[in-house]
């Protein structure tokens, strides 16, 4: 899964399916610069990284972002390193404000 975000352009496309998915043709729309094949490429490492569900309509391909190893990622390490930088700013600042003055 980290080799999959750790492509800026792979990124790029989770974010395009943040808030709705999105058929292959948009995604090849939206990011002009790639051809279909390299879209699909990209498309095919995210969703053997289990972050993109794919979806047949049809004619269409629908990618759905799917957030839940991201929240793993997050509940596993993010939050616990986030809680403790929170922790050490909040002491610098009840050092840098010094003691309250008496009656205040």
């Amino acid at each position: 899964m980290f080799k999959a975000l750790a492509h800026p352009r792979r990124r790029a496309m989770l974010d395009a399916m943040k808030d709705s998915p999105c058929t292959t043709g948009v995604l090849c729309d939206r990011f002009t610069d790639l051809d279909r094949c390299t879209v699909m490429q990209h498309l095919k490492v995210l969703e053997e990284a289990g972050l993109v569900i794919a979806r047949r309509e049809g004619r269409e391909r629908w990618n759905h972002l799917n957030a839940l190893p991201i929240k793993a990622i997050h509940d596993r390490w993010i939050s616990q390193y986030a809680a403790h930088a929170v922790s050490v700013l909040e002491r610098l600042r009840d050092d840098l404000d010094g003691p309250a003055p008496d009656g205040a």
